[in-house]
């Protein structure tokens, strides 16, 4: 067994918080289907664009995602590919 080292599980931790929130969880289930502009989430939540906007900066500040802009709009990615896999997964599971 590897001994305990807070500092280096501390990104992990900090990725799987981001995950925490269910609208956070739901925008990384659509990212799970490829990039998506950040008011495609506005529209789809109903939320305001500073809501959607400080989920989307909890997510990126963790590593879920990665971001492009394009003109004036800014379009959001996965940052890995297993977290749809994770996900995919997820919904096999027993409840």
């Amino acid at each position: 067994m590897n001994r305990y080292d807070r500092e280096a599980i501390e990104p992990n931790a900090t990725f799987f918080k981001a995950l925490g929130h269910p609208t956070r969880l739901w925008i990384v289930e659509q990212l799970a289907d490829g990039e998506h502009c950040v008011c495609e989430f506005v529209e789809a939540v109903g939320n305001e664009f500073p809501t959607i906007s400080r989920h989307l900066s909890v997510l990126k500040d963790a590593g879920v995602v990665i971001d492009e802009r394009r003109g004036k709009s800014i379009y959001y990615r996965l940052s890995c590919p297993c977290v749809a896999t994770m996900l995919e997964c997820l919904k096999t599971r027993k409840r």
